[in-house]
């Protein structure tokens, strides 16, 4: 069994009542995955500021430090290692190598090993009482006691000191400096339980039970070595015995399964389940039977329960600031966990702000601090505001818990917006600190912010000035002007950022290409809330138009026109603004009798270069003396896109002579 504290301190007082728990997050808490594929102890060297942990499958010792952090790996002839023990001065660990046969010895100032004693068939735990090392043998239906003797220069191994040979190898425990050696069968439904007294170097069988339940997972002598706890598989508590006769003191209720013990220096009991739904650890301070705080671990694993603590999993830093866990998860990854001030109450504070309030108005914030140990009546808790003018946080006057742990204060926000308040408690020897928050939305003025030009249609590759106005705010004055020209290839662009002139003005010049959104954006200040107005403007396109294969021109009925001779075609020719799949609208129209008749329109696809060509062809014979006109243009969303407004080239006039 593995040694979890280094001095005898106080008795550990048993009691016989629990109540309900509820499960509490843990405060300053760290995991670190181990290299491991089973566990079979854990003990804490305080003196080096490190945790061994074996691993019989991998055959090895994991050293980490108090961070969890693996810093060391013990890996020689180590097949089959599991009991651990330390020395009273921290300065020795002996480790139970089954598949060897042997005790090894380990330096814990250099974590080497120094040498081993040959002990016999399979030890499977070791521990110190009554100055020798004791350790539990054996195979199938041969388990017995083994001592070394330490003192002796030979160190004289002892075997078969137990009359009464065990099912299997047993589990040993003792309080430190004790002349109380308690064995256990482990993993045996009856568990059988037995006390000895080793003070003449010889085991003398004190008491024995078949009463500590079913599927022995771990037990741990107290400090004082009056008694002993032991978790079993069922029933679904920690049963504490006496030592001196092995009859039933008490019990610690937690929940099925119970599988590890351990005892701080100053009697706090931490006691641990398999559990999956359930809190995974409890903690029990001296004198108490209803458990201070407990623990549930997250699930890492990809089934639906949490992370399960293994079995004899559990170690405490002797002066009990920190309790070490070994946990696995459902894909076989192990994990150590360490628990920051274990002792100390869990505590939550709960902040309850309203959900929104006007600006530059009283409002009331009330709260709870919540803890297993309650809460003194008029204990500070700090508070904090953080909003748009302090964005750091600004302390308030402290908050004073009444007898039942709530509190409450007033504030007049002068800032507008998300208003967060934060209170936090310090915590004291017997809690843990903890704080809660709540955040308020206060309101704020609506300001005035507008662009001109919206609806407006200009020429393509027009300069078109664009102002945002802004009216009144409290510190913010700039504005952002952002242009969003039409067409997925243009992304919309911040083109001008800057504060409004005396005048709330702020102006940006565009050459317009395209539709274009403009939008003005004002951030908001404490005050104000944020803004934005948009101007939706259209841009034609350029378009022209030119005409030969004509042998004169000649201004006539109003117009400038092409004459062509019977025998020729007029070859249209037009020039766009390019954009990918576009396609230029071609009307043809005749002239009768005073009017103007439109023929049929067609489109023509626009080359890369914006250029169509339209050939006009037939029996031009025919159209000798008679008047005709031609026009391209673009039809915004009918031309093949929408990233330009309609725009109409101008008509092209011409008749054909002999």
């Amino acid at each position: 069994m593995r040694k979890r504290s280094l001095t005898a301190a106080t008795t550990l007082a048993v009691l016989f009542s629990s109540a309900a728990l509820a499960a509490t997050p843990a405060v300053a808490d760290s995991t670190q995955l181990l290299p491991v594929r089973q566990t079979g102890d854990i003990v804490v060297d305080a003196v080096h500021q490190q945790v061994f942990i074996s691993d019989p499958l991998n055959g090895k010792i994991v050293v980490t430090d108090y961070a969890g952090k693996v810093v060391k790996q013990l890996t020689a002839n180590l097949s089959g290692v599991e009991g651990l023990e330390l020395s009273a001065d921290s300065g020795t660990l002996y480790a139970a190598v089954q598949d060897l046969d042997a005790i090894a010895v380990i330096d814990t100032a250099t974590d080497t090993e120094t040498g081993r004693y040959e002990v016999g068939d399979k030890p499977r735990s070791v521990a110190l009482a009554g100055g020798k090392l004791w350790f539990g043998y054996g195979g199938s239906a041969e388990g017995n006691l083994g001592s070394v003797d330490l003192a002796a220069e030979d160190h004289k191994v002892t075997l078969d000191q137990d009359g009464n040979s065990w099912y299997a190898a047993p589990l040993l425990d003792a309080a430190p400096g004790s002349n109380t050696l308690v064995a256990g069968a482990p993993s045996q439904s009856p568990a059988v339980l037995a006390s000895y007294d080793v003070s003449s170097g010889t085991p003398a069988q004190m008491a024995t039970t078949r009463e500590a339940g079913s599927n022995l997972g771990d037990f741990q002598v107290t400090p004082d070595g009056q008694n002993v706890v032991v978790a079993s598989g069922a029933p679904y508590y920690q049963q504490v015995f006496r030592t001196s006769d092995l009859n039933e003191a008490g019990k610690y209720v937690t929940d099925a399964y119970p599988n590890s013990v351990a005892i701080a220096a100053d009697g706090t009991l931490a006691a641990g389940i398999s559990g999956s739904y359930e809190p995974d650890v409890y903690i029990f301070k001296p004198g108490s039977g209803e458990a201070v705080r407990t623990y549930d671990f997250p699930n890492t694993g990809t089934t639906s329960g949490s992370d399960l603590l293994a079995r004899g999993g559990l170690a405490w830093d002797p002066n009990g600031s920190r309790l070490f866990a070994v946990t696995s998860n459902s894909e076989g990854a192990y994990s150590l966990r360490v628990l920051d001030a274990p002792t100390k109450a869990a505590s939550t504070v709960t902040v309850d702000a309203p959900a929104t309030a006007p600006r530059a108005k009283q409002l009331t914030v009330k709260g709870k601090v919540a803890s297993k140990v309650a809460v003194p009546a008029g204990t500070r808790l700090t508070v904090t505001r953080t909003d748009l003018e302090s964005p750091k946080g600004k302390a308030l006057a402290a908050a004073v818990t009444k007898a039942d742990g709530t509190f409450s204060f007033t504030d007049t926000p002068p800032a507008g917006g998300k208003v967060k308040y934060t209170v936090a408690y310090a915590g004291d020897a017997d809690h843990a600190a903890d704080s809660g928050s709540d955040t308020v939305e206060v309101s704020r003025a609506k300001p005035t912010l507008t662009v001109n030009n919206n609806g407006k249609v200009y020429a393509y590759g027009k300069d078109v000035t664009f102002t945002a106005h802004l009216g009144k705010t409290y510190t913010n004055r700039t504005v952002e002007i952002w242009a969003d020209p039409f067409g997925g290839d243009k992304p919309n662009k911040l083109v001008k950022s800057g504060k409004v002139n005396s005048d709330g003005n702020l102006s940006v010049t565009l050459d317009l290409k395209r539709d274009t959104k403009v939008t003005a954006k004002f951030k908001g200040d404490s005050r104000y809330q944020p803004a934005s107005a948009a101007s939706t403007v259209g841009a034609k396109v350029s378009v022209s138009t030119s005409v030969s294969n004509h042998y004169k021109t000649k201004y006539t009925w109003n117009h400038t026109y092409y004459f062509f001779h019977k025998t020729k075609n007029p070859l249209i020719t037009t020039k766009m603004s390019y954009y990918p799949g576009r396609a230029q609208k071609f009307q043809f129209e005749v002239y009768y009798q005073g009017r103007w008749y439109p023929g049929d329109p067609a489109y023509f696809k626009l080359g890369s270069d914006g250029v169509s060509k339209v050939n006009i062809t037939g029996d031009h014979g025919q159209d000798v003396g008679w008047r005709f006109r031609v026009r391209s243009s673009y039809i915004n969303s009918a031309s093949g896109d929408t990233v330009n407004s309609t725009t109409h080239g101008a008509w092209k006039y011409f008749t054909f002579t002999q």
